[in-house]
């Protein structure tokens, strides 16, 4: 299970994130960047982190450390803000922490400076999980220390908001034309090479293990069990691992393809509260 903390202060919405996360800090002295289940996305999104951070550990990729983080209700009262307030007091209990890197800056896609055996082994995780938000727009990576970090996995495990059509899903070739890092040569063969073997029946059930129960809801799908609804996630990724001669020759070929463009970002410069801490922020007046 994740470590739990309970929230204190809320310090900062970032308004880049459709779903209102915020900045906030905790009873352990931690700053997060947390997620809230009352969002528009609900819990899946927070499932779809969970999950989706172990399988990249295992991949021997880094993502932030993560926490559940206790929310009191009676935190909206100091906010002004009606939209803030709201969204705290429909998040009530447990919701998803993800470490604040404080200095951490965003990933340049228009000039990203990866290997390609990292890069294989990103794209090759971002197939697995059927991550629909890495693209040259959108990388989702930060620097942090000299060292590359995958955020943002709530936009991974599609095959849970239409468990129906799940089982088409295992075999769905994953689009990689518009990946941050497909033109950085990467060594997808050798990824899947190396990586399949570590992602194993346990390893899926420890990775589903860390989700709260609370936030698995009934699916008339599958069942309002949510020990039902885990065991289908474990599933699900199983069969996903299993159908990989229908996802990987397409990446491979596609990374092969000569003049990929690297295209130009939307946002070309770290959002303020990526380079100062909360603290640095408030002590230098709130300015951006």
């Amino acid at each position: 299970m994740l470590p739990e903390v309970t929230a204190i202060t809320y310090v900062t919405p970032l308004r880049e994130g459709g779903s209102l996360p915020a900045i906030m800090e905790a009873d352990d002295y931690g700053t997060y960047v947390v997620k809230f289940r009352g969002a528009g996305q609900g819990p899946k999104a927070l499932v779809a982190e969970v999950i989706s951070a172990r399988l990249a550990r295992v991949c021997g990729l880094r993502v932030p450390d993560l926490v559940t983080v206790v929310l009191d209700p009676a935190l909206a009262a100091g906010e002004p803000d009606q939209e803030i307030q709201d969204l705290l007091r429909a998040s009530a209990g447990l919701n998803l922490g993800v470490d604040f890197l404080s200095g951490a800056v965003d990933f340049d896609a228009t000039a990203p400076a990866v290997d390609g055996e990292l890069a294989g082994r990103i794209i090759w995780f971002d197939a697995l999980v059927s991550n629909a938000d890495r693209s040259w727009r959108n990388p989702n990576m930060l620097l942090w220390r000299d060292q590359l970090y995958l955020i943002d996995h709530g936009a991974t495990l599609t095959f849970q908001h239409r468990w129906e059509s799940a089982a088409a899903a295992a075999t769905r070739p994953y689009d990689v034309t518009e990946h941050a890092l497909i033109g950085c040569d990467p060594q997808i063969e050798a990824a899947d090479a190396g990586l399949a073997g570590l992602i194993t029946a346990d390893v899926l059930d420890e990775a589903v293990a860390e989700v709260p129960m609370d936030w698995l809801e009934p699916e008339s799908a599958i069942s309002p069990d949510p020990a039902r609804i885990a065991a289908a996630y474990a599933s699900q990724l199983a069969d996903r691992l299993a159908a990989r001669s229908h996802w990987v020759p397409p990446l491979v070929e596609t990374a092969r393809q000569p003049g990929i463009a690297r295209r130009r970002p939307a946002r070309t410069a770290p959002p303020a509260w990526l380079t100062r801490s909360p603290r640095q922020r408030a002590a230098e007046g709130g300015q951006a």
